[in-house]
C-alpha cells in the first residue's frame, strides 16, 4: 500500500491504489508502516475514516456475525459464568 515499502509483500497493489491510500496509510497506520500485510488490515479496520478514493478499494464484503440458531450450544460452564456474572 505504501510505495516503496519492499518488494515481498502478500498482495501488490496498482499505482492507482498506491497514490490514493498512501496518505490514509501514513494518516491512519503509520505504526504499522513498512508491514504492507499490517498497514493493510489497518486500513481495512478504519475503513469508514479512509478518505472517499482510497475507500473504493476496501468495499469488499464486510463478515457478518453468524445467526445465534447456528451458533454451537454454550458450554455448561460458560453458561455458570454468564449465570454468575448477571447476579
Amino acid at each position: 500500500m505504501v510505495a516503496g515499502a519492499g518488494a515481498a509483500h502478500a498482495q501488490s497493489y496498482t499505482a492507482e491504489q498506491q497514490s490514493l491510500c498512501t496518505g490514509d496509510a501514513f494518516r491512519l497506520c503509520s505504526s504499522d508502516i513498512p508491514d504492507v500485510d499490517r498497514v493493510t488490515a489497518c486500513m481495512v479496520q478504519k475503513r469508514a475514516l479512509l478518505s472517499p478514493g482510497c475507500a473504493q478499494f476496501f468495499r469488499g464484503p464486510v463478515a457478518k456475525p453468524v445467526p445465534a440458531s447456528l451458533r454451537k450450544p454454550a458450554s455448561k460452564a460458560r453458561k455458570a459464568k454468564k449465570a454468575a456474572r448477571n447476579s
